[in-house]
């Protein structure tokens, strides 16, 4: 049973960020972080990068390879803060000035909204959280100011197909890059293995076994900001690999709340938004390496236009996996409401063959993937607090279905959209080419790589879509 907030903060009035280390032994380089929890608490959580340049980390000036570790500190201690939701976080280890304390503060109140409405949290009242900082300050801010590396990008990557998308753009737009993967799963070491990266750099991260014991124990636990948390790593790596664009594939659909709490959004994708990149854009070149440039490839595409140029790429459909129960085990659960979506996303796009290949069987045909739907489709309290589509691409990919379908016999899903939603969902051919049709202005994308989505998105398209875009 967890402990009351209450409880915890009253017991537990501070968190320290007290100090890190990191050390390179061969080609790895080892970071470590220390977080006091007063009075009782300590926690030590560890990461390593695996095919670091040994004189490459030589070469840069010991107050800015300081930084870049203390910096992925920062971003590591949510993870540890929210067990006990302490109200005051001393930084000891490094300096923030006023700006600094106020741009992770607020990461933290939206980016932990989730957590903070699965756990009845009101994040709202006054002095709910306080940082502050008590290192002298720097001489100077140790930011990395020198040129990086500009003929080969950094691309963040994961075992979905929005990662395996972005491999195929940039192998098609013939922009080198190299892969950073963190504790990779099957599927992105495959993916890694098609992009024929050479080289690629893994990254081990180990939770403190102190705060899973807590954890089970009935102390706070939720959602933390990972993409963010992928972000300042990529940055890291950037600078110490020498790359110029860390690339990411977060989409359009990102923006999309999950749930309302409190009068405010709480979005599960927060650190995919636009707003965090934009913001992250704005720290990491004041604070960690002015010369370094953080996007997202897919930021113009909603989630149903992604999946619709996945699908002309079928040397991928063995290999991507996105369903994180079973991510693991290199498989899909099939029952989950990331599987169901992404199965949603892809029936109009596939034949029946190539979906069974890849998810073993109908999920359309399966009366439990209705309540997933009714959840995708925004009709209960929330949506699935997972990376899918918005509301109205699922809507338009189930429409989009039931077109393909013809007079054919419909599966219990597509049956139940057919009856109780389409009905009353005026417009769905305008929707859908609006959608399919559609690219988001609002994005960090470099001119070159504007012209290589474009051009991906000019090729072949899909029939269902044609008859979306048609309007038949």
């Amino acid at each position: 049973m967890a402990l009351t907030l209450e409880r915890l903060r009253n017991r537990y009035p501070q968190f320290r960020y007290e100090r890190y280390s990191h050390a390179l032994r061969g080609r790895r380089w080892t970071l470590g972080f220390r977080f006091v929890v007063e009075p009782d608490i300590v926690f030590e959580p560890q990461l390593s990068l695996d095919v670091v340049n040994p004189a490459r980390l030589d070469s840069l000036e010991p107050c800015v390879l300081n930084n870049l570790v203390f910096h992925l500190g920062l971003i590591e201690m949510l993870s540890y803060w929210k067990a006990t939701c302490s109200p005051q976080i001393v930084v000891q280890a490094g300096y923030l000035d006023a700006r600094q304390i106020d741009w992770w503060t607020d990461l933290l109140l939206h980016g932990m909204r989730e957590f903070f409405y699965r756990n009845r949290i009101n994040y709202k009242q006054p002095d709910f959280v306080r940082l502050s900082s008590t290192h002298a300050p720097p001489a100077r801010i140790p930011v990395y100011t020198q040129a990086l590396h500009d003929e080969q990008d950094l691309l963040l990557l994961s075992g979905g197909k929005d990662s395996a998308l972005s491999v195929r753009l940039l192998r098609d737009g013939q922009r080198s890059f190299n892969a950073l993967l963190l504790n990779p799963a099957p599927a992105a070491r495959a993916l890694a293995d098609l992009a024929a990266c050479p080289a690629p750099i893994i990254v081990s991260r180990a939770i403190d076994p102190r705060l899973l014991r807590l954890n089970a124990g009935g102390y706070l636990n939720g959602h933390t900001p990972f993409s963010a948390y992928l972000a300042m790593l990529g940055m890291v790596a950037a600078v110490v690999g020498n790359y110029r664009r860390i690339v990411v594939s977060n989409e359009r659909s990102s923006e999309e709340d999950s749930a309302r709490f409190l009068g405010s959004g709480v979005n599960h994708q927060y650190s995919k938004t636009l707003r965090f990149e934009r913001a992250f854009q704005w720290y990491s070149r004041r604070y960690v390496a002015s010369r370094a440039h953080y996007f997202s490839l897919l930021r113009p595409l909603y989630e149903l236009q992604i999946t619709r140029l996945f699908a002309r790429y079928p040397e991928y459909f063995s290999v991507f996996k996105s369903c994180n129960r079973r991510l693991k085990e290199d498989a899909w659960c099939g029952e989950c409401a990331k599987c169901v979506f992404v199965f949603t996303a892809l029936h109009p796009f596939l034949e029946a063959d190539e979906l069974h290949a890849i998810f073993g069987r109908d999920l359309f045909a399966d009366e439990r993937s209705v309540g997933l739907i009714r959840e995708l489709l925004g009709f209960h309290e929330h949506r699935p607090f997972e990376c899918v589509g918005t509301s109205r691409e699922v809507l338009a990919a189930l429409y989009l279905s039931i077109r393909r379908a013809g007079s054919a016999p419909l599966p219990a899903v597509l049956r139940y959209v057919a009856a109780e939603v389409l009905p009353r969902s005026p417009d769905l051919a305008a929707l859908t080419a609006e959608l399919l049709g559609g690219w988001g202005e609002r994005h960090s994308l470099p001119r070159a790589y504007v012209g290589l989505l474009r051009r991906g998105l000019d090729r072949k398209i899909g029939p269902a879509a044609q008859k979306a875009q048609a309007g038949r």
